[in-house]
Order: C-alpha cells, then structure tokens, then sequence
C-alpha cells in the first residue's frame, strides 16, 4: 500500500468538487475525447489549421458553458487548454484565432473559481489516465511527467491539514510534534517525485520537446502562464514553517503572482496564514525562553520534527534546482525563465531560505539547550490521526504507473 492508496480515498470523499480527481478525470462535457487523441499528431506536423479548426470545434455555446457544474467546467478548461498552449507553441495567440473562446473562457473560470485558462492541475491531476490522457506530445516521457505531478496531489491536500494544525499549536504542545511528523510523511511524496523525475525524463526533451507548450496566453489583455510544477503548492507548506514571517522580497512576489493559478481553498489558506507567526519563529522564541541547560522533552520533540520536515523540504529543493539547471542550461534552454515564471536564481534564495531555517532548528538541539532525549508524543495525547511512536516509518508514493 502507498501513501496515495492512503490519502486519495479521503480527498475524494471530501465536499470539494476539486478534489474529485476520479470524476473530473471521467468527465467529457465538450466530447472532446477523439480530437485530443489527435492533438500529438498535429503538434509533430505544427499543423495549426488543424489545431485551430479542433479549438473552434470544441468551443462550446456560452450558455452551455454557463451550465456546467463545477466537475465539468473543470474537464472543459483542461480540455479546451491544450489547445490553447499547442496553438501557443506554434506561435498563434489562440484567443486571437477563435476569438469565440474569450467568452466561454470567462464563464468557465467564474464557473470554476480559478483563473480563466488551464493549470497544471488541469494538464496532471484531472487529465484522464490511458487511452483518454491528454497530451501534447504523445511521447512517453510526457507521460511520466504528468504523472510525477499526479502522485503529489494527495499528499499536498493532506499537508495542508496538518500545516493547518501546527499554525494552531504551540511547540510546548506535544500535538505541534506529532503534526510536523505528518507534514514530513506527506512532504516526503515530493522527494519521491523528483527523483522519479530525473530517473525518466532527460533535460533535453524537458526543454525543447515539453517547455514550450507551457507559455503564457493573452486572456483578455492579461497573460495566463501555462501548466507549471510551481503551481503545485509547496510553497503553502512552507507558508506555515517559515515563509509568513521570514521569507525574502523576491520570494513574496513570486507567491503573489503564483497563488492566483491555486485552488480557492489553497488561496484561502494562503490569506489566512500569510504574515502569521511561522513555526520556526514560534520555536525560535519558545527555545529563547529555556533557562535551564536541557530542554523539556516536549520542545526537544518539536524541534526534531520541525528540522526533520525541513530537511525534507531541503533535499527536494536542492534536487529541483539540479534538474532546472539540466534543463535552463545554455546549450539547452529555449527560455531564461521557468514555466511558473521563475529564474533559477530564486530557486538558489529559496533552497538558501530553506536551508539556514532548517540550520536554526537543527542547531537548537546541539546548542547550550541540547536534551538527554528527545521522546515523542504518544498517540493517544493528539488523537488518532498521529501515529503512534510504534507506528512504521512514512509510507513513500511508488505508484508511477497510468
């Protein structure tokens, strides 16, 4: 059993319609099943007649747009989108080619809460497995890569339940441990994923075969970024450990240019926990107020789960920017600036970020407070969603197959 077989069932049962990944993925409301089954073939020959004869096909009525329920609107804005990027990466503004899609766009965003074009939840995530996935390119690599994002979502949602959690606690609370132990199990998917990554697709095909799809649209005068890994929201996670109150200038634009592409109830995590007190600053004071020479077992605990979940979040992010370079390298890249809009050298200040907070929490335990020990909670103390100190150790996501 993976972690996903875990997590999945609980998301799909929640009232979210966004997380009813099986429904959306089953949803064909445009019929658009046999056109995007053609859309590789079209991209390889750049046949952009024939892309934009199968968006105007698609397009639906307004008033059928304004009918969709959430689930649907959801699968039209996937399906409509990989249109929109192909035409795109041809060179043709698609709203400009059909500019009957403008209106339905509109509607379809208003109808589903999220920016008026596709993200990469849309292309990963709610994108159909087998014989109905959506593709650009066809080519199995593609494939891997939707499907390295897609072993994340779960996770993610179950993240944010428990970096909710620690935003509420205290590190004296023996909770605030047994919480950051959950953030580290499912953090721990990304880890997974990028390695997974780097196993299967080249850097090559990465940027010249893959990237360009994934640029901007013009959607009524604005431009709309194409799926991108930095709207998979690791940065809610970090939201809550470090990032309110200990970021960088730089690091706060690029959020506040990313939490547009988010789920609304991501965007409302977001508003809620942004200039909040971080959980490293909450164990940062707390430490600062020991006065004797060890520290008491349960802030001990906290300070070993905080830099456990750092460390996590470290290994990834070093790991990221070692694949972008690959990837942005001069004799590689088409563009200087990732998908999500970002250069590699904020990659650098947030993996630096990541690192010296990870440093503070870690030195808190080899410092003058250092403790004999460092129990954890037991499980009764918070309830059955911690695990016990018997419990085995996290279950890592290895389920990469369509």
């Amino acid at each position: 059993m993976t972690l996903y077989d875990l997590v999945a069932p609980a998301i799909e049962a929640r009232s979210e319609p966004r997380y009813r990944i099986a429904g959306i993925r089953a949803a064909d409301p445009l019929g658009a099943d046999a056109i995007l089954a053609a859309v590789p073939a079209m991209n390889r020959d750049a046949d952009v007649p024939a892309l934009t004869v199968a968006l105007r096909t698609l397009v639906p009525d307004p008033d059928r747009a304004a009918s969709l329920g959430v689930v649907d609107a959801l699968a039209a804005v996937r399906d409509l989108g990989l249109l929109l990027g192909s035409l795109k990466r041809h060179g043709v503004e698609p709203l400009a080619a059909v500019p009957d899609a403008l209106p339905v766009l509109r509607e379809l965003g208003h109808r589903t809460d999220m920016v008026p074009r596709d993200t990469v939840h849309h292309y990963t995530t709610w994108n159909p497995l087998g014989d109905r996935q959506r593709m650009y390119t066809g080519d199995k690599m593609e494939g891997y890569l939707q499907n390295a994002v897609r072993m994340v979502f779960p996770a993610l949602v179950a993240a944010l339940d428990s970096c909710s959690e620690v935003a509420g606690l205290e590190p004296y609370d023996p909770c605030f441990a047994a919480a950051l132990d959950r953030t580290a199990q499912h953090v721990q998917a990304m880890v997974d994923s990028i390695d997974f990554t780097v196993a299967q697709v080249t850097p090559d095909f990465f940027a010249r075969g893959l990237r360009p799809y994934f640029e901007e649209v013009d959607v009524d005068g604005r431009d709309y970024l194409g799926p991108a890994a930095a709207q998979v929201p690791l940065w809610l996670v970090d939201l809550t450990l470090w990032q309110s109150d200990r970021s960088s200038p730089e690091y706060d634009v690029f959020l506040d240019e990313s939490v547009r592409y988010s789920l609304p109830s991501w965007r409302a995590f977001h508003a809620a926990h942004r200039g909040s007190t971080s959980a490293v600053s909450k164990l940062s004071a707390a430490i600062s107020w020991e006065s004797t020479p060890r520290l008491p077992p349960g802030l001990a605990s906290s300070a070993v789960s905080l830099a456990r979940v750092l460390r996590i979040l470290k290994t990834f992010r070093a790991r990221h920017i070692g694949l972008a370079r690959k990837a942005y390298s001069d004799d590689l890249r088409l563009y200087d600036e990732g998908s999500g809009g970002a250069p590699i050298a904020l990659l650098r200040t947030v993996l630096d970020l990541t690192r010296d907070n990870e440093t503070l929490v870690r030195q808190a335990n080899v410092g003058p407070h250092a403790p004999m020990t460092t129990p954890k909670p037991k499980a009764s103390v918070c309830g059955s969603a911690s695990r016990s100190p018997s419990a085995p150790a996290p279950l890592r996501e290895k389920r990469f197959t369509a």
